[in-house]
């Protein structure tokens, strides 16, 4: 069902449950919600949303203002949405948007989410890698002039926090390249076999890393 208010039209998400009433709302997504009894008629749902529409009106724009939408983060590659809530209790991600009470809660979550991908694609290029290496301690920072570095001798790689977002094919190529360096600690043409053993398109990729 749908309702057009000053020329906007808003869908109407019917909820049916064993209720006497018939309550309303305007959600985040600003869709108007009706729970109401399986026994209500579509017709009766219909009546009922057109009598509250100055009430809608009046949540809409109260929802709005607690609203903010920003469309200039990225997350592994994409542009996804983020929607601040100044009463939302969790942090939450679905349907490419990230739903945050304020602006420091997207910082918190984004390092919460390079713990969890980098670490699930450490163990996965480790354990498809042709050579025997140290599985190393994970380190995530902000780097200016690298997007990885291998200390051969505390076996650890670390990894440039700004990779969560980049499409993960950039991620895979950059801990091949770094779990590489426990093989070959140089540039050498050995190394870059290896890593093409490893990463068969890693000069495309090296490429637009530089870009």
């Amino acid at each position: 069902m749908q309702i057009e208010i000053d020329g906007i039209i808003y869908d109407v998400i019917i909820e049916k449950k064993n209720n006497k009433n018939t309550y309303l709302r305007v959600k985040e997504d600003l869709n108007i919600y009706v729970t109401t009894s399986y026994l209500t008629p579509n017709f009766a749902i219909k009546k009922f949303v057109n009598s509250n529409i100055p009430f809608i009106k009046k949540q809409i724009e109260k929802m709005e203002k607690r609203i903010e939408k920003k469309l200039d983060y990225y997350y592994l590659g994409e542009i996804i949405n983020v929607v601040i809530i100044d009463n939302i209790k969790k942090t939450s991600f679905e349907n490419n948007t990230l739903y945050v009470k304020n602006k420091s809660e997207i910082d918190k979550w984004y390092k919460k989410q390079m713990k969890i991908v980098f670490k699930e694609h450490l163990d996965m290029i480790y354990d498809r890698f042709t050579e025997h290496v140290p599985y190393p301690n994970l380190v995530i920072r902000k780097m200016s002039t690298r997007w990885g570095v291998c200390n051969k001798n505390l076996k650890k790689v670390t990894l440039n926090s700004e990779l969560i977002y980049k499409d993960t094919k950039f991620l895979d190529y950059v801990i091949v390249h770094e779990l590489s360096h426990f093989i070959h600690f140089d540039h050498s043409k050995a190394f870059w076999e290896l890593v093409g053993e490893n990463e068969p398109n890693y000069k495309r990729l090296r490429k637009e890393l530089q870009e």
